[in-house]
């Protein structure tokens, strides 16, 4: 059932159906401009052509999950700092959902797992002017009451399946875009350099596999390294078997599950 927008804390347009919702979105920020504030989110029940990262889609029962995009228009942030967006949406829905479990964890650069299972795509789509990103549209697909899965996505999980009950799916969105808008105004009144490192620590002590060593593979091949860090910019730092640090930029290294 979609929520009255009087009773949700955000902007919101709830859609039947969309291709995208990042491209409905988008499009509506361009026709409408200074009328669409920040955090107008949409969402959809049911999207035909939800893409995640890679270009890869997103498999979603009609009804069951979370399928959502919000606007920023975070103009005081250097296109050099854009990785601190993507740091803040992942951690404002992994604490959203360790409030029902512990082993939630943010895949790099920012998918989130629940042990070794995807629970959550996000594709942050930045526009630039000059130096600093003018308009910032995240679009999110969470799993949250399906039951079963279909595709032949590798490991899907949903929150259902996980704590065994269904799940208020607006309530969940209202507690994340919360949570963001925390993060975000922290970013605009704090000191900057402080309160980003303190983001950036906060990630890194949420990451997937940040402890031992793990196999991966990149352009040569596979191998095993241990996480070191990841950088301002989102550059993922390793460290292999030999102790030589090796550097990767999205989509330049894979993780095997």
């Amino acid at each position: 059932m979609k929520p009255c927008p009087d009773t949700f804390p955000f902007p919101l347009v709830a859609l039947n159906e969309t291709d995208s919702t990042n491209r409905y979105l988008s499009q509506r920020c361009n026709d409408l401009q200074e009328a669409v504030a920040e955090f107008t989110t949409v969402t959809a029940e049911f999207q035909t052509a939800g893409k995640g990262q890679r270009g890869n889609s997103w498999e979603a029962e009609e009804g069951k999950n979370l399928l959502f995009s919000f606007v920023l228009y975070p103009t005081f942030l250097e296109a050099r700092r854009q990785f601190i967006l993507s740091q803040i949406v992942s951690l404002a829905i992994k604490e959203e959902l360790s409030r029902w479990s512990d082993e939630f964890t943010i895949k790099w650069p920012n998918d989130i797992y629940w042990r070794n299972k995807k629970i959550c795509g996000i594709l942050i789509e930045n526009d630039l002017s000059g130096h600093c990103i003018s308009r910032s549209i995240s679009g999110i697909g969470i799993n949250i009451n399906q039951e079963t899965f279909h595709s032949d996505a590798p490991n899907p999980v949903s929150l259902q399946q996980i704590t065994g009950k269904e799940h208020d799916r607006y309530e969940i969105l209202a507690r994340i875009l919360k949570r963001v808008q925390i993060y975000y105004k922290g970013l605009q009144l704090e000191d900057f350099d402080v309160y980003s490192a303190e983001i950036s620590a906060r990630y890194g002590r949420s990451l997937f596999r940040r402890r031992d060593f793990h196999p991966y593979e990149d352009a040569n091949g596979r191998f095993l390294a241990r996480l070191l860090r990841v950088e301002q910019d989102g550059r993922f730092v390793l460290e292999d078997e030999s102790g030589k640090e090796r550097e990767y930029l999205f989509k330049e290294v894979q993780y095997i599950l």
